[in-house]
């Protein structure tokens, strides 16, 4: 039989009790409750969306000949899309099988289990278990469980993070950061500017984990497994698994004014992982690397999993464009920022596509 809520009945099942979304399905839910659906301009019609059709980029040639071609490719990109996928990335495909199964089996256990990690009562206030986005904020809930972990040293996490996870992730998380600041000097090279080491570390600083669980949905299309918007730092380094579901904006200002708007699937890849470029980037460079406004649409066969890591600068780092580049396009379009002010503004508020850039951006006025 069908769970049946009064009042914030449902608001408190998922979200204070912990239960979360999956704890609505495994009831026997057979439609989306009404706090889940979203206004039509918010739905993704899979019908209406292309799929990309650009082969992953070869990280390994980085280190040969082909070198100024892949930096070619990956600039390209940045600039234009703000995302691209990689193989031969230096994380190996055991870790990230083993990572997926470990975030299966997480989501698996029995909702009390979970729900130690709550906001509050988790035993870290690292490891965070929560639903949705910021579901205190928002008209429509997401159909998204998720936990989050904030790396502060192999210690902490070897003793915080969940026993099914805390070993793997912190080894995807190891091997992905190193790939990070690989891409890092790739763009920055680009621009033509040179970075130092203890500025790198200060800009990828804040380093977080995320398993995602987006639950099987009896109707997809009245809802999204997370509502549009751009990450906040550096890059963000996806692992996904192999139903898809991840769909990215095409800028405005692209040369193909046929995909100007677009929303295309980026399809899962074996073995390869997806890289978006985050708002810290974009404000770096001052609009010349864009940071990718995505979504994902749920489904109604299949539960999937995501594991994002967030490469994000230090709460207390400053956050303007470079002068390099300022002196160069003769004009900085975004102010310089706190991080942790602009990490509040972004968790202040619903997902609502790239508007958390507003917080930084100069009016042309």
């Amino acid at each position: 039989m069908a769970p049946t809520f009064e009042d914030d009945g449902l608001y408190n099942f998922v979200v204070r009790d912990g239960n979360g979304v999956k704890g609505l399905v495994d009831l026997g839910l057979e439609k989306v409750p009404e706090q889940y659906i979203q206004p039509p301009y918010e739905r993704i019609d899979k019908l209406k969306a292309s799929s990309c059709d650009r082969p992953p980029i070869d990280l390994s040639m980085l280190d040969g000949p082909r070198r100024s071609e892949v930096v070619e490719l990956i600039a390209e990109a940045a600039e234009k899309v703000g995302f691209f996928q990689v193989v031969n990335h230096g994380v190996p495909f055991e870790v990230l099988e083993s990572v997926k199964r470990a975030a299966r089996e997480f989501f698996g256990r029995v909702p009390e289990k979970k729900a130690v990690y709550r906001k509050g009562v988790s035993p870290s206030p690292h490891v965070k278990y929560g639903t949705s986005f910021v579901p205190e904020k928002e008209k429509a809930l997401e159909w998204k469980d998720y936990i989050s972990m904030v790396y502060t040293s192999d210690a902490d996490a070897l003793e915080f993070w969940p026993n099914e996870c805390r070993e793997v992730a912190l080894e995807y998380l190891k091997a992905s950061i190193s790939m990070v600041r690989k891409l890092i000097g790739v763009v920055m090279e680009k621009l033509g500017v040179t970075l130092d080491e203890s500025r790198i570390d200060s800009l990828i600083g804040l380093k977080m984990v995320n398993m995602n669980f987006y639950p099987t949905c009896p109707n997809p299309d009245l809802t999204v497994g997370v509502g549009r918007h751009s990450d906040m730092g550096m890059f963000t380094v996806l692992l996904q698994d192999g139903i898809g579901g991840l769909y990215v904006k095409m800028e405005e200002d692209i040369a193909d004014a046929e995909k100007n708007g677009e929303w295309i699937e980026i399809p899962p890849i074996p073995g390869a992982l997806v890289i978006n470029v985050g708002d810290t980037l974009q404000i770096l460079s001052n609009g010349k690397y864009k940071s990718a406004e995505h979504r994902v649409r749920t489904t109604s066969t299949q539960s999937r999993v995501s594991i994002p890591i967030f490469a994000l600068p230090r709460p207390d780092e400053k956050i303007k464009p470079l002068p390099q580049v300022v002196e160069r396009d003769g004009v900085a379009r975004y102010r310089e920022v706190v991080f942790e002010e602009y990490m509040n503004n972004f968790f202040g508020k619903a997902h609502e596509g790239k508007k958390s850039l507003d917080f930084a951006q100069i009016n042309a006025s």
